[in-house]
């Protein structure tokens, strides 16, 4: 599932070498599950983002972490600007598990 393409606010022909890709989802299955995306909130004043998918795509997912609760942000890059949304914030192993119906197009 590698492809090279062009990186977070670099021209769309910079290529990225293979060992700086990341993860790309799998594109949405027939019936997927439709996650609700809310605007972000302040929460915290600190996250850790604990995995993401490949900078390389129009759309980036990051798996964060912030006290004690887990939540996915997704950043969709356009030619107008970005937009970012998060879903609701989750227990770490009902998160997991929707971060990785997320990569396998079981969600979106």
């Amino acid at each position: 599932m590698v492809s090279h393409g062009a990186t977070r606010g670099a021209p769309k022909d910079a290529q990225l070498p293979a060992p700086f890709h990341s993860v790309h989802v799998a594109p949405p299955q027939t019936g997927c599950e439709r996650l609700v995306w809310r605007k972000p909130t302040a929460r915290c004043t600190h996250l850790r983002v604990r995995r993401h998918t490949c900078e390389c795509q129009p759309v980036v997912y990051e798996l964060c972490v912030s006290g004690g609760l887990v939540f996915i942000r997704r950043t969709v890059r356009k030619p107008t600007g970005q937009s970012v949304r998060e879903t609701e914030w989750l227990l770490t192993a009902r998160a997991m598990e929707l971060w990785q119906r997320l990569l396998t197009g079981q969600a979106r």
